[in-house]
């Protein structure tokens, strides 16, 4: 990924911290079953972050570009680590010391 989609990304992620419930579109959606879509532009390329709620917390599942739409399988993938998360937070939660 080109460093300034990064930047861009990185922008849009800090705007969902601060933002949470509140960020609509055209930065964010909702597309079905708790799973909303971040979404950056760059040089006619639409990029997605999909993520869900625990609590206050928004949970990034994954990135993808997009085309027309963003796929069935793409919300199916982030459903299903939605559930895994909720089952065991602690587990999926990344932590500055889990390399060590």
């Amino acid at each position: 990924m080109p460093e300034k989609v990064q930047d861009k990304c990185l922008v849009k992620i800090q705007r969902l911290e601060e933002q949470g419930y509140e960020l609509r579109r055209p930065e964010a959606d909702s597309l079905r079953d708790g799973i909303h879509e971040l979404r950056v532009a760059f040089r006619r390329m639409q990029y997605r972050m999909l993520y869900f709620f625990h609590g206050q917390q928004a949970i990034i599942s994954h990135g993808l570009k997009k085309e027309s739409v963003v796929p069935s399988k793409e919300i199916d993938l982030a459903v299903e680590r939605k559930a895994r998360f909720e089952n065991d937070p602690v587990k999926h939660t990344y932590g500055e010391n889990d390399d060590e």
